[in-house]
């Protein structure tokens, strides 16, 4: 499975990542650097008053491989 994990900075400084379940074609850095961007100034995740997704720094794909025993 493929995940895309997108790190961002709390107000506080604090690191924060949004993980999606990814299946499609790998998407440009710089599609993805919009994006995190417009979901940032979206403002739309709080916790305990703090604005979680507030400044995008990183985003990668991450594979998993699953081995099924039984």
């Amino acid at each position: 499975m493929k995940t895309l994990k997108l790190g961002f900075k709390s107000a506080s400084g604090k690191k924060h990542t949004l993980n999606l379940q990814y299946n499609g074609e790998k998407l440009s850095a710089s599609k993805i650097r919009t994006q995190m961007q417009t979901i940032a100034a979206a403002h739309l995740f709080v916790q305990a008053g703090e604005e979680i997704y507030q400044q995008p720094v990183s985003a990668k794909y991450v594979d998993t491989i699953e081995t099924v025993l039984f």
